[in-house]
């Protein structure tokens, strides 16, 4: 019997490999994450991030399940969003658990000095199998790390799993620009230069042309919502960052 396929980059491989050469891919490329997405997103990821965190309304108390967020960046944002709103009319402080597949990326977003005061937790865990029980939090995020995933639509129906009834889901992915002018200025930077970034600052093209690849196998917008829909998740919307190079994925559980 023929093993099912999936997309890795531009090749096909058999599905119980992706999630091995995935982790092989951040294991790589951990040290150096910021300089990665820096160079895919031209530089604006951390305002993309921001507004990620702007739509989720972080409130007093709340908790979110950061899922493939090993750099920290989305928990940090959370809970000072909600501490920014518990000064103004009390509560308990927020809280935030970062759930990461890769040890690498966990230890490499670690900063003592970022993390001071915050209730944040690191745990090593799988998207398609999460370790927190049922109704649990009341916020999922995913920053960059769906298109990785093996069966998305597993870690999909993990997202809602864990979610309380009126908790929300913000996926932030790489995209592809719609307008055609755009795309090819896009493509064109993606393919020449990426890879070269790589490969003279952490020492590795290779993954870094598989990042690029990714993104282009990666669902368009109109597909990826409705897979967020066929999950349970009500009022799902999506939203195009600098053009399309970015879009962001956002849905209520009800």
């Amino acid at each position: 019997m023929t093993n099912k396929t999936i997309d890795f980059g531009y090749d096909d491989v058999p599905e119980d490999q992706k999630q091995g050469k995935v982790r092989e891919v951040f294991d790589s490329v951990a040290s150096n994450y910021d300089l990665m997405n820096d160079a895919m997103s031209l530089g604006i990821h951390r305002l993309w991030k921001d507004m990620t965190i702007t739509k989720v309304n972080p409130q007093p108390g709340e908790l979110l399940i950061d899922v493939a967020g090993g750099t920290g960046d989305l928990a940090r944002r959370f809970i000072k969003k909600a501490e920014g709103v518990r000064e103004r009319r009390g509560g308990k402080p927020a809280r935030a658990i970062i759930c990461d597949i890769n040890a690498e990326m966990l230890l490499a977003g670690i900063d003592e000095t970022k993390d001071a005061g915050l209730d944040m937790k690191r745990v090593c865990g799988n998207a398609e199998v999460l370790p927190f029980p049922d109704k649990y939090c009341d916020a999922v995020t995913i920053a960059f790390g769906i298109r990785n995933v093996t069966h998305r639509d597993k870690a999909l129906s993990e997202f809602y799993r864990i979610l309380k009834p009126g908790g929300r889901l913000a996926v932030l992915e790489f995209s592809t620009p719609p307008e055609k002018f755009l795309r090819t200025i896009y493509d064109a930077y993606s393919f020449s230069v990426i890879p070269k970034l790589g490969e003279w600052f952490a020492g590795d093209g290779e993954s870094y042309q598989y990042l690029i690849e990714s993104i282009r196998r990666f669902p368009k917008q109109d597909a990826f919502a409705d897979m967020v829909r066929e999950a349970g998740f009500s009022r799902v919307s999506w939203q195009d960052y600098s053009g399309g190079i970015a879009c962001l994925h956002f849905g209520w559980k009800v």
